[in-house]
Order: structure tokens, then C-alpha cells, then sequence
């Protein structure tokens, strides 16, 4: 038998919860004689008493939910602007907001030019929300801090109006990790409103640049949205002017 916390489908929240296994056993006249075998392991809820089956474990907790969603439209926000490159302040102010107001109030251009940057260095990763945490500021303090953060913000400008590969590896391997698990829990419109949200940073300085469109459509693909469905996404959000 094991514990830890899972959503319950009958409270509607998070709740702890108690794995349970047992045996099958023939009962004659109400009591249990010979044994016929195990049972499948089962998940009861601490607060209700429901049972489930394991694969309640894995839909992820509410607390969970909002990390993966909130990661969600911070890594499109930072691939659409990677792609789209980062001389526009519309579309650095947009891409800015949108990460603000999925999770992160703290992020301002410095962080997300950081972030660029380190995907022009191919570093491979991003940091995510390890880019906000004043508490990283490594070796040298605040002092140290601020000034890789302002050298990594001026490469990040430095990136242009050509942007990055869309198709490059880093890009690739983020969209698909941040999205991937987070679809199957999203309802239709759910998926669609993070696809949404990068077509508009996408077009806050203009029409899409063909790079923008191929990593909205690797958006799209990994929230398992048709690409029927996408282009029509795309094609309903236009340039504010």
C-alpha cells in the first residue's frame, strides 16, 4: 500500500490518497474461503473513500495543472519571439505580457532577452522559472547578476529581426516537452487559447514571418491540434494595424 496526493474525480480536487491491493477469494455462506487470485491495485481517495483505478494517478493535481500550464505559454511565448527576433518592442511587450499573465509577474524583456540569448548559444535548455528566482544569482551576487543578465539581454537584441531557427533543435525539443503532456488534459479550447496566444505576439509588429508560422504550426501540432484547424487559428488573428 502507498500514499501522496492525486486529483479526485468525485471531490473535484486534490485530495491524499491510499493505494490498495487485495486477493480474490470464493465466499461461501458470507465468508471468504479460497483465495482465486489478486486484484488490480486500486487508488482510494482519503477525504471520500471513492476508488479508482491507477490511471487516476495520472492526471495531474491542480497545482500540478497550473505549473504545466502556466510553463506552457511561457516557452511559446519565448520560442514565437525566438523565431520571430526580438528588435520589435511590440512584440517584445506582448510576449512579455502573456508570460506575466499566465504565471510569471516578475518577467520583464531583460529576462526573456536572457533567455534568447541562451537559445542562440544552443545551450540546449531554458531555464523557465529559474530565470525569475532572485535567489539564482550565482556566483558574484546581485552585483554579478545584473550585469550577465544585461550582456545576455544585449545579445538577445542582438538576435534581430531574423530570429532563430524554427525548426532548431532547443526550439523543438521545449515546445514539444511543455506541451506534449499538457494537451491530453486541455479541452478543445483550452489547447486553442495557447496557439492563440502566441499568433498574437506573433503579430503584434506585422503579418507572420514564415519562421513565426513554422513554430505556431510545431505549437499546434504538439497541442494535437489539426492543422486544418490551425491555419484557421492563424489566420483569424491579424496585425493590429
Amino acid at each position: 500500500m502507498g500514499d501522496g496526493e492525486f486529483f479526485c474525480p468525485d471531490c473535484g480536487g486534490d485530495r491524499n490518497y491510499r493505494r490498495r491491493t487485495g486477493r480474490r477469494r470464493i465466499v461461501v455462506l458470507g465468508l471468504p474461503v479460497l483465495p482465486r487470485g489478486p486484484v488490480a491495485p486500486v487508488v482510494e481517495c482519503a477525504a471520500c473513500g471513492g476508488r479508482f483505478g491507477t490511471e487516476a494517478l495520472d492526471h495531474p493535481t491542480t497545482t500540478r495543472f497550473s505549473a504545466m500550464l502556466r510553463d506552457a505559454v511561457h516557452t511559446v511565448a519565448l520560442a514565437v519571439l525566438a523565431a520571430g527576433g526580438t528588435d520589435s518592442p511590440a512584440v517584445r511587450q506582448a510576449a512579455v505580457g502573456a508570460v506575466r499573465a499566465a504565471g510569471f509577474p516578475d518577467c520583464g524583456e531583460e529576462q526573456l532577452l536572457e533567455l534568447i540569448a541562451a537559445l542562440a548559444a544552443d545551450t540546449g535548455r531554458l531555464p523557465g522559472a529559474a530565470a525569475y528566482d532572485a535567489g539564482a544569482a550565482g556566483p558574484g551576487g546581485a552585483a554579478g547578476a545584473a550585469g550577465a543578465a544585461g550582456a545576455a539581454g544585449q545579445a538577445g537584441r542582438d538576435i534581430g529581426r531574423d530570429g532563430l531557427d524554427p525548426c532548431g533543435t532547443a526550439l523543438a525539443i521545449e515546445l514539444h516537452e511543455a506541451l506534449e503532456p499538457l494537451a491530453p488534459h486541455l479541452a478543445p479550447t483550452g489547447r486553442e487559447s495557447i496557439l492563440l496566444q502566441g499568433a498574437r505576439i506573433a503579430v503584434a509588429d506585422g503579418p507572420y514571418r514564415p519562421a513565426e508560422r513554422t513554430v505556431l504550426e510545431t505549437v499546434g501540432r504538439a497541442l494535437m491540434i489539426c492543422p486544418d484547424d490551425t491555419a484557421r487559428l492563424l489566420a483569424a488573428i491579424r496585425a493590429p494595424f
